[in-house]
């Protein structure tokens, strides 16, 4: 059975989709029965500083044929100003080449996924912490194109979202409702399937 790991953050790991349990359970029930596992690696809240400390070992354990990284929304929200950003556009750059690199130590079939918008109202500032932590589309969206120049400098596939989901597909103004997770699903399996990857 050829094993495929997900690394990623809160909208990886599923977070709002008590329907389905989110996107990569969606497609772990897609592709089991084609003999591919699926190991949700998400963890809620993560960046790619964290994903980093994690990544080596969480892989080493699994042993995966595939990497798909979800990755980076996290890296663009704020504190009080745009430019504060809890990851650095260079750093934020240099960690994800450290993960291509240490992916390669493992398989050549790595794809990015990219960032979904916000529902800016919602989450300027976010509800759910006592500082004054943002994401915004502005920041979300630059964020995505360095996801973007950095997979094509590596001649790796990234799979745009970025205009996936609609306003009313967000449960919290961040996180994709079961609806959202839906999409999403959709658009990395038709990915798999247009590239004969499955």
């Amino acid at each position: 059975m050829k094993t495929t790991c997900v690394f990623g953050d809160s909208i990886a790991w599923g977070a709002y989709d008590p329907k389905n349990g989110g996107w990569v359970n969606l497609l772990r029930g897609h592709l089991e029965p084609q003999d591919i596992s699926v190991y949700n690696c998400g963890v809620s809240g993560n960046n790619t500083d964290d994903l980093l400390e994690r990544f080596k070992v969480e892989a080493k354990a699994r042993k995966p044929e595939r990497i798909i990284f979800a990755i980076g929304i996290n890296d663009s929200q704020y504190i009080d100003s745009r430019d504060n950003t809890r990851v650095p556009e260079d750093k934020f750059v240099k960690n994800l080449e450290t993960l291509i690199g240490q992916a390669k130590e493992f398989t050549d079939e790595i794809v990015f996924l990219g960032l979904t918008q916000v529902e800016e109202s919602k989450v300027m500032p976010i509800p759910w912490s006592d500082e004054n932590k943002n994401y915004g589309n502005t920041n979300v969206g630059t964020y995505n194109s360095l996801i973007e120049e950095v997979a094509n400098k590596f001649g790796i596939p990234f799979v745009g979202i970025l205009d996936l989901l609609k306003i009313d597909e967000l449960e919290d103004g961040l996180h994709p409702n079961s609806k959202g997770h839906e999409k999403i699903f959709q658009k990395v399996k038709d990915f798999l399937v247009e590239n004969k990857w499955v």
